[in-house]
């Protein structure tokens, strides 16, 4: 029999966020490996319909808008969940659709695993809130102590739940698509659009909140010595709710573009047209766009904090800087736009690197500990009978 997977998240395609894109990749591959899923979600999702997916009602999550809060009936949910009779559910948030699905699922008797992606405890010391940490983390507990494996992207995340004494944390990393994201995209498409003359392109790609550090980002760009800030130009690739301070922020410290929102074949041939990816965030999980942008052959300058530090081979694919130390991303920019060689280099070590991260190698992993835990459960429940 094929296996069924019921997935719970209070964020989905068409979002935009790493969350939301993850699992939109993973419903592809469960399509690809003829694995029948049913997404649990918050919606309706405007313009878009899913045959497979129970929708519910739900209002903007505070922290993080992108995600929403889901009001429905746990009955309900509960009653589509065993008519589906999935063998494992996957809860992908820790808001209320995960709460829903947990219920559910141990009311059913169904396996449960989970996914982590967002450091929100880091979000409340943004937000001045961090004396809430300690009961953010004894939620954390609560919230996972049924799980039967909770997959993180990065070693990174896994030490931190770990010594936040969370269990049963397993490695599930992150691929990319390199026919997508490649070196030989016409470079100069970027550079007409956007009327770009400097020899250089510096991109920073992601979204425009406090948590990825657009104030380290600011200072490297004023920081950077007055000859070389007149020979680069400067992507903003993303949106976000510091779009509109940014830009007025940036202005002045350089030439400086702001695309708003980018995707697919546009925001592949940006990553291809830069020579570097600048990315101080130090709240990342993983850090998709520093893979996109080394599958391009762009190596990424990065804070030694957080996923992107694992991602990146320090003086072979890219520089790991200090989080926060905008001087020392400058002098990271500097030093490898006046080394042409050695910039060259990075970026065949950064290609080569990425084509080793294939999408479906990392999904079939996946799938494997899923068909494990599924079958721990079953054989389980029927000692249990």
């Amino acid at each position: 029999m094929r296996m069924k997977v019921a997935i719970f998240s209070d964020t989905f395609y068409p979002q935009i966020n790493g969350v939301a894109n993850t699992l939109k990749r993973l419903t592809d591959h469960l399509e690809k490996r003829d694995i029948e899923y049913m997404l649990f979600i918050p919606g309706p999702a405007e313009g878009m319909s899913y045959p497979n997916a129970a929708e519910f009602l739900s209002i903007p999550f505070f922290f993080y808008p992108e995600c929403r809060t889901a009001v429905a009936n746990p009955r309900k949910i509960t009653e589509r969940l065993q008519k589906f009779s999935p063998d494992i559910v996957h809860i992908a948030t820790p808001l209320t659709m995960g709460l829903y699905g947990i219920h559910a699922a141990k009311k059913l008797g169904i396996p449960i695993t989970g996914s982590y992606h967002t450091h929100f405890d880091q979000y409340l010391k943004l937000y001045k809130c961090q004396w809430l940490s300690p009961l953010f983390w004894k939620y954390m507990k609560w919230f996972h102590r049924s799980f039967q494996r909770i997959f993180v992207p990065s070693k990174d995340t896994k030490t931190i739940l770990e010594a936040q004494g969370l269990q049963s944390v397993s490695l599930w990393t992150r691929g990319v698509d390199s026919r997508l994201f490649h070196p030989d995209r016409d470079k100069d498409a970027a550079r007409k659009k956007f009327g770009i003359r400097e020899p250089h392109i510096l991109l920073y790609a992601g979204r425009l909140a406090p948590e990825k550090d657009l104030g380290t980002l600011l200072k490297t760009m004023g920081s950077l010595p007055e000859e070389i800030r007149e020979r680069v130009h400067w992507l903003i690739v993303g949106d976000g709710p510091e779009f509109q301070p940014f830009a007025k922020e940036s202005a002045g410290r350089g030439n400086v573009t702001m695309t708003g929102y980018v995707t697919g074949e546009e925001l592949a041939g940006l990553y291809a047209a830069a020579d570097l990816l600048v990315f101080p965030s130090p709240t990342e999980t993983f850090g998709n766009v520093v893979l996109e942008a080394l599958s391009s052959g762009t190596p990424a300058i990065v804070a030694d904090k957080g996923g992107p530090a694992e991602i990146i081979s320090e003086g072979r694919t890219g520089r790991i800087c200090p989080a926060g130390s905008s001087g020392e991303f400058a002098s990271a920019i500097q030093e490898l736009l006046g080394d042409p060689v050695k910039l060259a280099s990075m970026s065949r070590e950064a290609r080569s690197y990425a084509e080793r991260q294939s999408w479906d190698k990392i999904m079939d992993q996946l799938l494997a500990e899923y068909k494990e835990i599924a079958f721990e459960g079953e054989y389980r429940f029927r000692n249990l009978g």
